[in-house]
């Protein structure tokens, strides 16, 4: 989900439909002019985010006969539809996987981030001719920005992640991510232009079942997670927290748990640095899927339950 306003949040709806809520009324409205997208497995209609007028969606486009992959969508804004809606980007690799879509989108200055996971496929993350288990940046329009390392794409922001599905731009202006480990091992990382994440040569994690992945550390080359998780909470959306509805939160980050149904909130330091974590809306909400902060210092809490919405949060019982 990301906020038109202060009143008005688009929805994303994996199947394949966009909802525009009005907070105040709880009045929703479904946005035409979408993209056709292919609800498969982990993939669909994912994420959207807003700048001015113009849309952007990330979503899982069919290719070929049994074969999909990502794309980003542009389009523009009036009233409940889009129009001059055209991909900005379609990743290189397709497969008939339904796994390891990732694909959370910020906004910063004129450039476009997406994270894209390795669909599957823990190989291609280590393939900087691959966009699978990546994170891009490009023009708003599209266009590719000058490679990180020589080797690269030029569209090719890092390398190494497993399946990122929680993305957010931090006061400093640094880029944080996090993503799904294996069994154990979910992380949360600073990223930097031309860094490698690790996966699968790196892994706080095991194989399902026991057993090791790659090592437990990073050697030169690569770059260590700011925060890990053992076990995995399956991390979803996540925000920093800068409002003064909740005080006791403030200069957090919020990462929401689809595994344990909760909101973690992670304390950060004066160099902002995690330091220590507690646990908000234990089992209230559901699976959690996206976290968003209104200007207000309200939460807006997305969940994905067969009977669930969108919530706004303005007070947590102690």
């Amino acid at each position: 989900m990301d906020a038109i306003d202060e009143r008005a949040v688009l929805v994303t709806s994996r199947q394949g439909a966009i909802f525009k809520i009005d907070i105040p009324s709880s009045q929703t409205d479904e946005v035409r002019g979408i993209p056709d997208s292919v609800a498969i497995g982990q993939g669909g209609l994912l994420d959207v985010v807003v700048r001015n007028s113009d849309i952007y969606l990330c979503y899982t486009k069919q290719v070929a006969t049994g074969r999909y992959t990502t794309a980003i969508f542009k389009a523009f804004l009036t009233n409940d539809r889009l129009s001059n809606g055209k991909d900005i980007f379609v990743s290189n690799h397709s497969s008939s996987a339904g796994y390891h879509f990732g694909c959370r989108l910020v906004i910063h200055d004129d450039e476009l981030y997406a994270s894209l996971g390795d669909r599957g496929d823990r190989f291609n993350a280590q393939k900087p001719d691959n966009h699978a288990g990546s994170i891009i940046r490009i023009s708003l329009t599209g266009a590719a920005i000058n490679s990180a390392q020589d080797d690269w794409l030029p569209e090719i922001h890092s390398i190494g992640h497993r399946n990122p599905q929680g993305m957010t731009l931090m006061p400093n202006g640094e880029l944080w991510a996090h993503e799904h480990g294996p069994q154990g091992g979910d992380e949360i990382n600073v990223i930097q232009r031309g860094r490698n994440y690790g996966w699968p040569v790196v892994s706080y994690g095991e194989e399902y079942g026991g057993g090791e992945i790659g090592l437990s550390y990073s050697p030169e080359g690569y770059t260590d997670p700011i925060w890990t998780w053992v076990p995995s909470i399956a991390p979803s959306g996540m925000s920093f927290y800068s409002g003064d509805m909740f005080p006791e939160i403030k200069g957090s980050l919020l990462v929401g748990s689809l595994k344990f149904r909760r909101i973690y909130s992670v304390k950060l330091n004066e160099k902002q640095q995690p330091i220590s974590e507690s646990i908000w809306l234990d089992k209230e909400l559901g699976r959690i899927r996206d976290i968003a902060v209104m200007k207000d210092g309200s939460i807006l809490v997305l969940n994905d339950q067969a009977d669930g919405g969108l919530y706004r949060i303005t007070e947590v019982k102690k």
